[in-house]
């Protein structure tokens, strides 16, 4: 559903919203290099949007500051 993955240098940094088959809800998870930096299970689909739109400001702002957006799906 949202995937950014930016990389700088050897860093890298992922944002992923996916829906849950089993579950009602979505998972929402931000990663860097290999390391889960935040996850959580969110059931209302207000707080999905707000997520996305703060991984969207994130990825920008990584964005500015030279990294680069290897996503397909922006």
């Amino acid at each position: 559903m949202y995937l950014r993955t930016l990389s700088n240098a050897h860093q890298t940094r992922r944002f992923t919203i996916h829906k849950l088959e089993a579950a009602a809800g979505w998972e929402v998870r931000e990663e860097q290099d290999s390391r889960v930096v935040r996850s959580a299970l969110l059931l209302d689909w207000h707080r999905v949007e707000r997520a996305q739109m703060a991984f969207a400001r994130e990825a920008a702002k990584l964005e500015s500051d030279g990294w680069t957006d290897y996503s397909t799906n922006r």
